[in-house]
């Protein structure tokens, strides 16, 4: 009798933030193919931000990881990541230039935010989703696509907000952060299903509710839980973001008064971390019969 178990196994497609393993070209490809990860967000090379790159910079970056197989599936960028208050021509001119770095990396997803400042205030929604709807003019015509993260301390911070964010602009795709959500305190699971709907592809970073960053599966995440219905998504992509070393940039990510590594796991460098965030991850996927 011939066995058919393995044609319900499920599929996924593994990328990484590999500055956390390298700030170099060369050691994020080198730490992409340990771990057998195809798909890149690129957020940082040589230690300077994606979206202070220049443009012979970003070309020889993007020769040097598409000649060693590596794709970039979207650019993290900081858009958002700046206060309500700030002048909107700011961002705009932002994405203007992110998108040309989009171009050379030859990717079509930006990776934003919905800023500080606002402490999630109903009473700003307007503002945020005028300033966003501007921002995905803007990437309309640029010919990209801007996916939205749940970062700590912005507008979207909490699940309900950011579904509002997708009702009003359905342009802006969703990224879903766990570890995000349980950092400030909210249900993730109630966040999954509010926002499932939306979600575009999802950061694989795992926390406990007193914000302390634990690998993969091992927090209050409830990864397991939601996992298996990535499969058969808009992209079906997980970017692996461990947060468990200090990586060249992390200190710039986040407002002063918001730290986001603090763990109890140590390594003995950052491509350690990277390397056993991945396998611990994998791991997770094996046990859930998904394959990547």
């Amino acid at each position: 009798m011939v066995n058919n178990m393995t044609t319900d196994i499920k599929k996924i497609r593994l990328c990484a933030f590999a500055d956390e393993a390298s700030q170099s070209v060369e050691g994020q490809i080198s730490a992409l193919h340990r771990n057998g990860i195809e798909l890149l967000e690129v957020r940082g090379i040589n230690g300077v931000n994606i979206s202070k790159l220049s443009d012979s910079a970003a070309r020889e970056a993007a020769e040097a990881f598409k000649a060693d197989g590596i794709r970039i599936w979207s650019i993290g960028s900081p858009l958002g990541k700046s206060s309500i208050d700030e002048a909107p021509e700011i961002q705009l001119e932002m994405l203007k230039r992110i998108a040309e770095l989009a171009d050379i990396f030859e990717t079509k997803n930006i990776r934003i935010f919905s800023f500080y400042d606002t402490d999630g205030s109903p009473a700003l929604k307007e503002t945020v989703i005028e300033r966003l709807g501007e921002l995905a003019e803007t990437a309309k015509a640029c010919g990209v696509t801007l996916c939205h993260e749940n970062e700590k301390g912005i507008w979207g911070e909490n699940s309900e907000n950011c579904r509002e964010i997708h009702k009003a602009l359905p342009d802006i795709k969703c990224v879903f952060d766990p570890a995000n959500f349980v950092q400030c305190g909210f249900d993730v699971q109630n966040a999954w299903k509010k926002l499932r709907q939306y979600v575009y592809y999802g950061h694989i970073k795992d926390a406990l509710s007193d914000g302390m960053v634990v690998p993969p599966g091992m927090g209050e995440g409830h990864l397991a839980d939601y996992l298996p219905e990535y499969v058969g998504l808009a992209s079906d992509v997980l970017t692996i973001e461990p947060h468990l070393a200090e990586f060249c940039g992390l200190k710039g990510l986040e407002k002063a008064h918001r730290s986001i590594l603090q763990n109890n796991v140590r390594f003995a460098d950052n491509n350690e971390a990277f390397d056993f965030s991945c396998d611990i991850f994998k791991k997770l996927l094996d046990g859930l019969r998904i394959k990547y």
